[in-house]
């Protein structure tokens, strides 16, 4: 079954992107689909979401975060 067949799809508010093959790389972090900054680990997502009054109390529960090429221990490219 694919997203588009999937009877309930999770829209999280905080999207966390793939790593960007800079130096040193980052994640591109949005918040109700608005960019709010670049993450190099875990705790900055964790900082931009209390930011916002969201409270993350399980980084890999779906209907919290979206985590987009990779999870939350991909901070590098392969």
């Amino acid at each position: 079954m694919t997203e588009s067949e999937s009877p309930y799809i999770a829209h999280p508010r905080i999207l966390v992107l793939g790593v960007q093959p800079t130096t040193p790389p980052f994640r591109i972090v949005e918040i109700d689909g608005q960019v709010v900054g670049e993450a190099r680990a875990v705790t900055d997502v964790l900082e931009a979401a209390a930011a916002f009054g969201i409270t993350v109390h399980d980084l890999d529960d779906p209907d919290v975060v979206r985590w987009v090429g990779g999870d939350k221990f991909t901070w590098t490219r392969h």
